[in-house]
């Protein structure tokens, strides 16, 4: 995507379609780059609070595309050639998975008339499969990466719903009392009140057919059983009892805050309409999903 005056508007078309449409894969870039990913991934192992989400979500998706890191790895960097890019391009980047979204100084008609040219030059094709999730699992899973730190990063991850099922809107309000933000329960018995971890959050991931909630600490090694305990333990308040009224009102509160902020530039309205388009095939209004959250007791 890009920003730039409303007055750019066609040039801006042209520039991105045409990257879009007629990349050149030059080998010496796609060496170079091959380079840089591999200093990502060598970043992600050095960063243990985000190695510790991949390795969480490798385990709740083992050998299916979920469970497996977007950087790839070192071998997948190493075999994949100019060739079986192109070939990916040619065919992903096709009309039916084509979305053209723009937000800002700029009428509905002229926009149309901007995407009508890419639309005479872009392939026709139909969207992209996908994988669906596979769950053969049957008792707990652990997985222990074991290395030489000060800390122990501790991921939890569930199993929920997906972005289509009605009951994203429970979780969302759910995660929110559980450990989205500083007021949450997880950060006032575990930090707060124990002061076992500097940092411990939930979050929600929602997928085409299926969904997570990881809770993610840092602590020390020797308060880790302890910080289980105390997380289990709050999961299993928040689901034998509900969260009283004034509880559940300001997590409402906090949502619907969250989403009218992430509304306020035209760069978070694009970005919103193009997740809505590509994930749901619709536009949900926002007044919609506050709707919904309304209706959550």
């Amino acid at each position: 995507h890009a920003r730039a005056h409303a007055s750019q508007a066609a040039r801006l078309m042209d520039v991105l379609a045409d990257i879009y449409l007629n990349p050149v894969f030059d080998r010496r870039e796609i060496t170079r780059e091959r380079r840089v990913i591999k200093e990502e991934i060598a970043m992600t192992l050095d960063q243990p609070s985000h190695h510790v989400l991949e390795l969480s979500d490798e385990t709740l998706w083992p050998d299916q595309p979920l469970g497996r890191s977007i950087a790839g790895n070192e071998r997948s960097l190493n075999r994949t050639r100019r060739s079986e890019l192109a070939g990916f391009h040619t065919r992903h980047y096709v009309s039916g998975s084509t979305v053209v979204v723009a937000a800002g100084d700029i009428r509905h008609r002229d926009l149309i008339d901007l995407a009508k040219r890419l639309a005479r030059q872009i392939p026709a094709g139909s969207r992209s499969s996908w994988f669906p999730a596979v769950n053969g699992q049957v008792r707990p899973q652990i997985k222990l990466f074991t290395r030489e730190m000060e800390q122990t990063q501790l991921a939890l991850g569930i199993r929920t719903c997906s972005r289509h099922d009605p009951r994203r809107f429970a979780l969302r309000l759910a995660n929110v009392i559980l450990g989205e933000n500083m007021s949450s329960r997880l950060f006032q018995s575990i930090r707060e009140e124990h002061g076992l971890a500097y940092s411990i959050y939930s979050t929600p991931n929602f997928y085409h057919d299926t969904g997570s909630l990881t809770i993610a600490a840092g602590l020390d090694t020797a308060h880790t059983q302890k910080a289980l305990k105390l997380t289990l333990d709050e999961l299993r308040r928040l689901r034998e009892k509900p969260p009283a009224a004034g509880e559940l009102r300001r997590a409402r509160d906090y949502l619907i805050g969250q989403l009218e902020l992430s509304l306020e530039n035209t760069e978070s309205q694009m970005n919103w309409v193009g997740e809505q388009l590509l994930g749901f095939d619709q536009i949900i209004p926002p007044d919609e999903i506050k709707a919904r959250l309304n209706e959550i007791r």
